[in-house]
């Protein structure tokens, strides 16, 4: 029996290097965030309903082309999002501070 390896895209290895950054599953299990969605430039997912500070329910993470992140926090409903804040530059050591500061949702213990 051999098993094989399932082949992923760029973009899906970018989302898969974000989470990491994030946190992982430690990151999961804390905020409660789902339905990851590995986008053309990052990693989207939501948050549960009133969880995070200011109605955000909704987080993208973007790989820009400098090398630096940004997150963009907002409120998705009705099938619109609305962009709530963003940071820029954000260097991989920098985005579990930057999501916490946009959310108020810690990513560890």
């Amino acid at each position: 029996m051999t098993a094989q390896a399932k082949i992923l895209t760029p973009a899906q290895q970018v989302a898969g290097v974000i989470l990491d950054q994030l946190g992982a599953r430690r990151f999961l299990a804390m905020t409660g965030a789902r339905d990851m969605v590995a986008t053309a430039k990052g990693l989207q997912f939501k948050l549960p309903a009133n969880f995070a500070t200011g109605g955000v329910n909704m987080v993208r993470v973007e790989l820009d082309d400098s090398d630096t992140y940004s997150v963009i926090v907002g409120r998705f409903r009705a099938l619109e999002f609305k962009e709530k804040a963003r940071e820029s530059l954000i260097y991989c050591d920098q985005l579990q501070a930057a999501f916490t500061r946009l959310t108020g949702l810690d990513t560890h213990l």
